[in-house]
């Protein structure tokens, strides 16, 4: 059962760690952008930072769930390294990104509180365990960033309370700004536990 969970894991962080592709494929005004206001989509300051987000934290999300491997860590302590600082500059850098999208959420602002608070938990936990492996604390550093990639992962979450409070509540805009808090607060409890 162990392995079967880890494979999920993994392949559901390589799918949703995948999907920011799909918004240079097709128009990209579907989904939650289709909720945007056509002055928000041409708006180059918001463009920027929601490219930003997505593109970094899809790539944090594809090779975050690497460093789970204790083969990996234990075996080859380089690849693990260069990992975790690719790992390390997309979260910093997607998560500000995400914090200043955050303003502008679908679902107003119990969904823009809730994608802000990802956000800075997301650079908290990612920046604080960068500076404790800095300073040779393992173990701290491994805690912190089992909830970096927690905060990660509500990319995945996120879409899978999404449907589902849409589902209970009969209506997006209702159950939206539900699953916002949903897709990382019960990962980060998981996490601490």
């Amino acid at each position: 059962m162990k392995r079967v969970l880890w494979i999920l894991f993994a392949v559901l962080a390589v799918i949703v760690g995948l999907y920011p592709g799909i918004y240079f494929i097709i128009n990209r005004k579907f989904g939650l952008l289709g909720t945007k206001s056509n002055s928000l989509l041409n708006d180059t300051l918001w463009n920027i930072n929601f490219y930003t987000h997505i593109i970094l934290g899809g790539i944090a999300l594809l090779i975050g769930w690497l460093q789970f491997n204790k083969q990996l860590r234990n075996n080859k302590p380089e690849i693990h390294r260069n990992i975790g600082k690719v790992y390390i500059i997309c979260v910093l850098i997607s998560a500000i990104a995400g914090i200043y999208i955050g303003w502008f959420a679908t679902g107003g602002w119990i969904s823009s509180s809730a994608f802000i608070t990802l956000g800075v938990i997301w650079l908290f936990t990612t920046s604080t365990a960068f500076m404790a492996i800095k300073k040779g604390q393992v173990d701290l550093h491994e805690k912190l960033m089992i909830l970096s990639y927690a905060a990660t992962f509500g990319a995945v979450t996120l879409r899978i309370w999404l449907p589902t409070m849409v589902w209970i509540t009969g209506d997006f805009f209702v159950g939206y700004p539900i699953a916002a808090w949903l897709a990382f607060v019960p990962n980060m409890i998981v996490a601490y536990f």
